[in-house]
């Protein structure tokens, strides 16, 4: 029988601050290097990776720990940290009512575009200059948690945009090819909410781009060159995760797995599912 993917939904079970910062190294040290089961989060995790050996496995795409690294895992995703050794760095979590409570508003972190809700989601991989910077909001975050100060939500919540703030600069030097960013960012903002509201309805590029007001080649190129993928690669990739999560951590069968996401046929969904994947349905299924 399949089980449920475990689901953490408490920040920090100390108390009701929906905020917690915790060193990688005392995780390592609490879990006697043992790695946690793949797993969600009902919040916004970011780890910043100072020394690290191993993988970190993100809706089953892994990635190698390294040192000066930053991963950021939005609420829903399941992902897996597989250490070979001890790592050092931090691991942040908060909650979007955590955001709400402290006055950042949801579209500060849509805007930055540094979580995924899906598919790939590399690290940033940072200098020694620029590591150093986030380390050192870790550790004035990491002490302010661990002090009575009066005003430690505000604090922290400034630290918080000031770290991701500081990320998104590192992004945007990063990134080749900057001219109409902001409006391009927009399309891409907009193209993920409808794609995570109706993915298993529309199906087509032209039924996004119609309802952005732009053609399905322009759509294709804007979000290809801000993510990697075309717009209907992207769609496709936001279904076979979705499918890969079920057929992993539900009881749907396949037929009931297709049919939820919007297939008319078992076949076509059979179909789709073993082109973008190389295997079938059964077989994922079979090898939970």
């Amino acid at each position: 029988m399949q089980e449920t993917i475990k689901t953490y939904t408490e920040v920090n079970k100390n108390n009701e601050l929906n905020f917690r910062i915790q060193r990688i190294e005392d995780i390592y040290t609490e879990r006697n290097g043992e790695a946690d089961e793949p797993h969600r989060h009902d919040y916004f995790t970011v780890i910043l990776i100072k020394e690290a050996s191993g993988k970190h496995i993100i809706d089953f795409k892994e990635y190698d720990l390294q040192p000066n690294q930053v991963y950021f895992v939005s609420p829903g995703q399941i992902h897996q940290v597989i250490e070979e050794r001890k790592s050092f760095g931090y691991v942040i979590l908060f909650s979007p009512e955590f955001l709400a409570k402290n006055q950042i508003p949801c579209h500060f972190i849509d805007d930055l575009n540094l979580f995924n809700d899906h598919g790939n989601s590399p690290p940033l991989n940072l200098n020694d200059k620029e590591a150093d910077q986030l380390l050192a909001f870790c550790a004035e975050m990491k002490k302010i948690q661990d002090s009575d100060l009066k005003y430690m939500e505000q604090a922290i919540s400034s630290y918080i945009k000031l770290f991701l703030i500081h990320c998104n600069n590192v992004c945007t030097l990063k990134n080749d090819n900057p001219q109409n960013q902001e409006a391009i960012n927009s399309i891409l903002k907009n193209f993920k909410m409808l794609v995570n509201g109706k993915y298993m309805v529309w199906h087509q590029t032209t039924d996004y781009a119609s309802e952005l007001n732009v053609t399905p080649d322009y759509l294709n190129r804007v979000i290809k060159s801000l993510t990697g993928k075309t717009a209907k690669e992207f769609i496709q990739a936001r279904i076979i995760i979705e499918a890969r999560r079920l057929l992993y951590f539900s009881e749907m069968s396949a037929k009931e797995i297709g049919y939820k996401l919007g297939f008319s046929e078992p076949a076509n969904f059979s179909a789709f599912f073993k082109k973008n994947t190389g295997f079938s349905p059964m077989q994922i299924s079979k090898r939970v």
